[in-house]
Order: structure tokens, then sequence, then C-alpha cells
């Protein structure tokens, strides 16, 4: 199976289990090895009380990158630190686009670099996140 192929079997498994981000509307536009672009728009439950969205919705967008971009190797992953930097406030309607980008990897150890643009282009927040790998196969006995 190729890395694309291996990257979509995985994060297949983790989207189609995991009831939050499909309640956040989050839809993968591309599955990547080490990679993932979702997008997602955000909607009037999701703001908070300045009548922008709540810090947590970008937030859990880059989660779920970082998540699907890290574990796209067939190996199951989990966070070990994350930081987000909110750079322009985000609005009911705004379509949001997370791109992660894999900046280091070891087998144990792998940094993550996820921006998050709106509609027009412009970044409205900056996600890093460090993840662990356990070692442990999402299909094991397969021929990954």
């Amino acid at each position: 199976m190729d890395p694309e192929e291996l990257a979509t079997k995985v994060v297949d498994q983790m989207y189609n289990n995991d009831p939050f981000s499909i309640w956040l509307g989050i839809e993968r536009v591309k599955d990547l090895a080490g990679g993932s672009i979702l997008k997602m728009v955000v909607r009037k439950e999701m703001l908070n009380g300045f009548g922008i969205a709540h810090g947590g919705i970008t937030y859990s967008l880059a989660d779920t990158a970082l998540a699907f971009a890290a574990n796209s190797y067939g190996k199951q992953c989990v966070s070990i630190e994350t930081s987000i930097s909110h750079t322009s406030s985000v609005k009911e309607g705004d379509t949001l686009l997370a791109v992660t980008k894999e900046s280091s990897r070891t087998n144990k150890i792998a940094i993550y670099d996820i921006s998050i643009t709106n509609q027009n282009a412009e970044t409205v927040a900056l996600f890093k996140g460090n993840v662990y790998n356990t070692g442990k196969d999402w299909f094991p006995g397969d021929d990954n």
C-alpha cells in the first residue's frame, strides 16, 4: 500500500470514530503521509460571549489535523505538547483551512506546525504540536 493510501485508511478509521470532529463539521480535504489538510465552517453555536469563535474551535481543528498527520504512517501517536497563537478573530460563517507541515520526525517524537487561514487566506491561528509514537500499529497484522 502506498503512503497516501495508508494515510487515508488510518484517517478513515480515526475520523469515523470521532464524534467531536464530525460535530465540528470538519471536512477532510487531503490525507497525506505526515500531513493533513482540513476545512470547516464556523457556526453560531461555536461563538463565545464576544460574538467571535471560541478559541477552542481553532484549537480543536488544529488538534485534529495534528492527530491525522501524526498517525498517517500507520503507527499510533499521541500528543505530548501543543500550543496555539490566535492571530486574528474568527467569525460566524468563516471557512477555516488547516494545513499541516511535518517539521521533524524520529522513531519516537515528531513535531508539526499547523497554520489556520480563513476564506480570505488570512492567517487566524498558528499551532505547534509534538507527538509521541507509541509503536503500536493501527492495523496489526496488515502489511503497512
